[in-house]
């Protein structure tokens, strides 16, 4: 990949290795979302989909995860408006936006581990669904897609 590549290239002309490398790893979009029927508001919880590894904070079967969890998001260039939730610090967003990665993003600072030094990752306090009953998400409840 050539270094900086974000800077001089936009984002529907990235391969798929660029692309892939834009995820910092924060996990946000892995959280469980409750959405109201009647208001269509979305609720983030601090439950993980299962094939979160909340030590690495990296999907457990990356390649496959859409076979394993068929809602998961997949995000693309085409779906990307679809994806107004995703944090303001996603690189996704940021760049479709005109905006510069920050310096704790790891294609800028060169460490994984940046992203978690940060506190933008959730593997800090995210648990994963494999140990919450769905009748109880509601009481998961982190914050409100407005925040």
């Amino acid at each position: 990949m050539k270094k900086e590549f974000w800077k001089t290239k936009p984002l529907s002309e990235m391969n798929r290795i660029e692309w892939e490398s834009l995820c910092d790893g924060c996990g946000h979009c892995c959280l469980v979302k409750l959405q109201d029927e009647d208001t269509d508001e979305l609720f983030f919880t601090n439950v993980s989909c299962h094939q979160l590894d909340l030590a690495s904070c990296r999907c457990k079967d990356y390649a496959h995860r859409m076979q394993r969890v068929p809602m998961c998001a997949q995000i693309t260039v085409e779906a990307l408006p679809e994806f107004d939730w995703l944090p303001d610090t996603c690189a996704y967003r940021l760049l479709s936006a005109g905006e510069d990665l920050p310096d704790w993003h790891p294609l800028v600072s060169g460490q994984d581990q940046s992203v978690r030094e940060a506190g933008i990752s959730v593997c800090a306090f995210a648990q994963s669904e494999e140990f919450i009953h769905p009748d109880q998400l509601h009481e998961h409840i982190i914050e409100d897609s407005d925040n």
